[in-house]
């Protein structure tokens, strides 16, 4: 009896403690707007929001499903529990989806078909409260493995899509990928959904309470790091900074349709190597798409378009400007025999993260950096360091 008890006391302090642990994420994420764990990043407020909410939720279904371990009454705990389920499909899952969805900063996605999806979670679970059974359970297990099917089907659809988006507007993919993010999150619902489906007992409380530790630690270093896109991905029109450059149009589809001349092709191909190339403007951190547009006087439609007839996109086109200064920076820098490091010469050439340029330099030279430095020092006899 004492050993019970002492189970008991010792596991509501833990509950509590995930408990809070929940409620403090939820009220950071909601009011406080800059970010502890990257200072240097402005985390999208939507998602901030969202992830707030769906912190929220953990709260109330802890605070719902405490009394729930002091029940003694197996008829009062199996209603406790459908109500229980009940409230996680009216929440839980809707926000578990909205939140993987608003990490897709490509474009704004509707967010109505969410209820829609699990409307029929719900009324199964409205009908087994009424009934006080567990009658149609295997129907709603059944129909929630279909449902996370299509979801994920969906999902790879849409990342395939956001990662295109991605490297047509942005050298510095750093943190901006959220595909890890998405089977993160898809385990570790799996996980939870798994668990909250088999048959209850400590073991499973505690694991439990592990998994959404580990969920609300993740969404706050994921929410933290993932940068505030919506500028960025505004359609600028074009402007009168470059006659030259101007096709008037009435609306942005025509200009986004409007097929590029051979000489405004040109024209756009000459001011990138004067206020790109010449400039090094490339070596400007986080540089995007509409940036460039507006250095260059022009606008992100025709940029984009011109990268196409190049059959390279905006990631690629400044990455290789970066990494042809590296190895010229590598090249002056034994010359000198001045001391480097290959992470110094990368952040020099324009990259913020070692690990992306590591990974743009394998794709680019084939080889990895260090592998590269060796073979470059042996083929050229006044490399000598």
């Amino acid at each position: 009896m004492y050993e019970q008890i002492r189970e008991d006391i010792i596991f509501v302090f833990f509950y509590g403690g995930v408990t809070a642990l929940a409620l403090i994420a939820s009220c950071y994420l909601w009011f406080r707007r800059a970010n502890a764990i990257a200072p240097e990043i402005t985390s999208p407020v939507r998602l901030r929001r969202w992830t707030a909410a769906f912190c929220m939720v953990f709260v109330l279904n802890h605070v719902w499903f405490l009394p729930d371990f002091f029940l003694t009454s197996s008829d009062d705990a199996m209603m406790f529990s459908l109500v229980g389920v009940l409230l996680d499909c009216m929440t839980f899952f809707p926000l578990a989806i909205i939140v993987l969805l608003v990490m897709l900063q490509d474009r704004r996605r509707p967010l109505w078909p969410i209820p829609v999806m699990v409307a029929p979670l719900v009324v199964g679970m409205l009908l087994n409260v009424i009934n006080r059974s567990l009658t149609l359970l295997p129907m709603m297990s059944v129909y929630l493995l279909l449902m996370s099917v299509g979801l994920i089907i969906y999902m790879v659809r849409a990342l395939k899509q956001y990662g295109s988006w991605l490297r047509d507007n942005y050298a510095d993919l750093e943190h901006k990928e959220v595909w890890q993010s998405f089977v993160v999150l898809a385990i570790i619902l799996l996980v939870f959904s798994t668990y909250a489906l088999s048959s209850r007992g400590m073991v499973f409380e505690y694991v439990l309470q592990v998994v959404v530790v580990v969920l609300i630690c993740y969404l706050l270093w994921r929410v933290e790091t993932l940068s505030d896109m919506s500028i960025s991905q505004q359609q600028d029109l074009p402007t009168e900074a470059d006659n030259s450059l101007v096709i008037h149009s009435d609306t942005k589809e025509d200009v986004e349709d409007y097929e590029l001349p051979l000489s405004i092709r040109n024209n756009i191909g000459l001011l990138l190597q004067q206020r790109c190339i010449d400039e090094k403007l490339y070596l400007q951190h986080d540089l995007t798409l509409i940036q460039l547009a507006k250095a260059i006087g022009t606008n992100r439609s025709y940029l984009s378009q011109y990268f196409s007839y190049q059959s390279t996109t905006y990631n690629d086109y400044i990455n290789n400007l970066r990494i042809d200064f590296f190895i010229s920076l590598y090249h002056d820098a034994v010359a000198a025999h001045r001391p480097y490091t290959a992470q110094q010469l990368a952040i020099e050439s324009g990259f913020r993260s070692y690990n992306t340029f590591r990974r743009v330099f394998k794709q680019r030279m084939g080889q990895n950096v260090r592998q590269w430095m060796d073979d470059t020092d042996q083929n050229c006899p006044n490399h000598q360091k």
